[in-house]
């Protein structure tokens, strides 16, 4: 019994020094991070302390190590910033932070003075070609795969007092006066770079003009830069270029093949495609890949460069402002794996419509393996939300999308598991969702319909083992193994396109209103032909509202069941189960606006009502 207790009194003791151990190890790391201080003030000869701050964020950048924290102080910094290393873990990320309080404005433009007057509202500039250094956005134009539209709009842009001019390639329509925004048209010899611009009444030289100047404001100039966290920034103006998901993706930020970013609470404007990039690393192969055995071959080459969890992707996007992006705000081929998207506003996405592709969406995945996109308003964009290829264990939840001019959302040959729940989706638009297969769609608001087509897609996408990005097999797309539970149709969709689906579907509990439709296979559909649900959205000054009819019950037609992993089954094709990224089963208990559902009868739609009438909700 001695022996015993000597035993344990000698365990007790060897666990408090190795904790003991531990914590000055700790301690000692600690003391070893450092912050560095940026500002306009500065000099990058300084050490980059509170008091002797560094001018650039370049400068904080070259000497930041894992665990140190580079703080820039407000003001407007013209930079691009190549991080040369990242952090070594969650817990040891190098971050980029705005001063607490500070507007930190970061722009890849310069201020252009010297504008001279040529008539009564043309200006010109010429600018020497030395300026612009390696890269100079007005010889460089936009190219690449799917890119079907405006191959001669270049990479520049012109900016009057933070808005966007519209580029043209005629010059004799710089006077039109049937333009509605003011036209700018470059041209490049072998010295110069000149500008001309119709600015109507406004003299560029006494106003804040600015110029594209560089591709990008933070991005790595190779992969595996991992662990960083970029947060609270103005960022704009930058000339990034077309990205298609067989190419490397340069957006204003970008992760480049990197692990475990954060990116949060930045306003992101103003990038000539892509905000956000979480996309793949560049090759010989780029923009050289434009079929579906393109796309196959570069996930392929994927592997080679470490397409897997340990080394890719896991990134968390939110709470960020990003618009007047022409092609995407958030886009990501095969880099966006396990990653989170939450809390995002985005809009004004393809507004200026000079250039046009297959890529263009407010987010744009390909392989979105394990991607939760929740909680983001999307709105005013070419498209919302497009998960193309290889979405597979996505989660898609209490989204907000209205007011989108193609579509709110898009599955393209995809063979899931993928969830889509608590949504509102509101743009009477066509979703293009009937040959992807392994979907849900559970407690959603939708005015959407169906984009008709064929039964079966030919291509051979490929399926992945669970949680995994290890390809388990190929199979084309034929429609079915969709299922549609507690839904509310409020617009004009018709499922009835699922009539024939080659694969089974399951829909049950959904409420169709107005000129909504259910398909044959319902179970006992709650059909309200006459019944208006008056939806209004307005903005008010503090945030979205929604207004609508709802019913509690509808009289006793009601027939909801608390949908659950059990309940959602396996998706055919996979043959795999909807569950959370750790494979744990989901039981979609919470609406949109995280009330708890009544467990024995929950309400169809997005939100658990307790009265009928004329109902408004908070939706952001």
């Amino acid at each position: 019994m001695k022996m015993i207790r000597s035993k344990e009194l000698w365990l007790s003791t060897y666990l408090v020094i190795i904790g003991c151990i531990q914590f000055v190890q700790a301690q000692k790391r600690d003391v070893n991070h450092k912050e560095y201080h940026v500002s306009g003030h500065g000099n990058d000869a300084n050490i980059g302390s509170i008091t002797k701050p560094f001018k650039t964020i370049a400068a904080g950048a070259k000497v930041a190590m894992p665990g140190d924290i580079i703080t820039v102080h407000a003001g407007v910094y013209r930079e691009q910033v190549a991080p040369p290393r990242g952090g070594s873990s969650e817990n040891e990320r190098i971050w980029y932070r705005a001063a607490k309080g500070d507007k930190v404005e970061w722009k890849g433009s310069e201020v252009i003075k010297g504008w001279q007057k040529l008539g009564s509202s043309i200006w010109m500039v010429k600018i020497p070609n030395g300026f612009f250094g390696a890269f100079n956005p007005y010889t460089d134009t936009l190219h690449g795969d799917w890119l079907e539209k405006g191959k001669w709009c270049h990479t520049g842009e012109v900016y009057l007092n933070g808005n966007q001019l519209t580029e043209t390639n005629q010059f004799n329509r710089l006077d039109s006066a049937h333009a509605n925004s003011p036209l700018w048209f470059c041209k490049v010899d072998e010295t110069h770079t000149t500008i001309w611009a119709n600015f109507f009444a406004v003299n560029p030289n006494e106003q804040l003009t600015e110029i594209n100047v560089r591709q990008a404001v933070f991005y790595p100039s190779k992969p595996g830069i991992n662990y960083i966290g970029v947060k609270g920034f103005v960022m704009s103006h930058a000339a990034s270029p077309w990205a298609p998901p067989t190419a490397e993706q340069i957006g204003l930020i970008g992760t480049h093949w990197s692990k475990g970013w954060i990116i949060e609470n930045n306003e992101i404007s103003y990038s000539k495609c892509t905000g956000i990039t979480l996309g793949k690393y560049g090759d010989e192969w780029d923009n050289k890949s434009e079929s579906v055995e393109g796309f196959i071959k570069t996930t392929e080459r994927a592997y080679k460069n470490g397409w897997n969890k340990a080394q890719v992707g896991s990134h968390l996007v939110r709470n960020n402002h990003i618009s007047h992006c022409g092609q995407a705000g958030i886009a990501g081929s095969l880099g966006a794996i396990f990653s989170t998207i939450s809390g995002n506003t985005i809009t004004k996405i393809s507004k200026q419509q000079l250039f046009w592709g297959y890529e263009l969406a407010g987010i744009k995945l390909h392989g979105a393996v394990d991607v939760e996109i929740s909680k983001n308003h999307i709105y005013d964009t070419e498209g919302g939300i497009w998960l193309d290829w290889m979405a597979q264990g996505t989660r898609v939840t209490k989204n907000f999308l209205h007011d989108n001019r193609v579509q709110d959302f898009s599955l393209e040959v995809n063979h899931g598991p993928v969830l889509v729940d608590n949504n509102l989706f509101l743009s009477p638009q066509l979703a293009q969702v009937r040959l992807s297969q392994g979907v849900a769609f559970v407690h959603n608001m939708i005015a959407w319909d169906l984009w008709k087509t064929d039964n079966i897609d030919a291509r051979e996408t490929p399926f992945l083992k669970p949680h995994s990005t290890e390809i388990a097999g190929f199979r084309n797309n034929p429609c079915g193994d969709t299922r549609f539970y507690n839904n509310i149709f409020v617009g004009r969709t018709q499922l009835s396109p699922y009539n024939e689906s080659i694969l089974p579907v399951q829909m049950e509990g959904n409420v169709y209103l107005g000129d909504s439709k259910p398909a044959k296979q319902e179970l006992q559909p709650i059909i309200k032909p006459d019944y208006n649900p008056g939806v209004e959205l307005e903005e008010k000054h503090d945030g979205w509202y929604l207004t609508i009819n709802l019913e509690n019950p509808w009289a006793k037609e009601e027939k909801q069941l608390l949908i659950t992993s059990k309940k959602l089954g396996n998706a055919i094709i996979p043959q795999q189960p909807f569950t959370d990224r750790s494979g744990n089963a989901i039981t979609i208990d919470t609406d949109f606006s995280n009330v708890k559902r009544n467990k024995t009868k929950p309400s169809a739609g997005p939100f658990e009502i307790k009265r009928s009438g004329r109902l408004q909700f908070k939706v952001w």
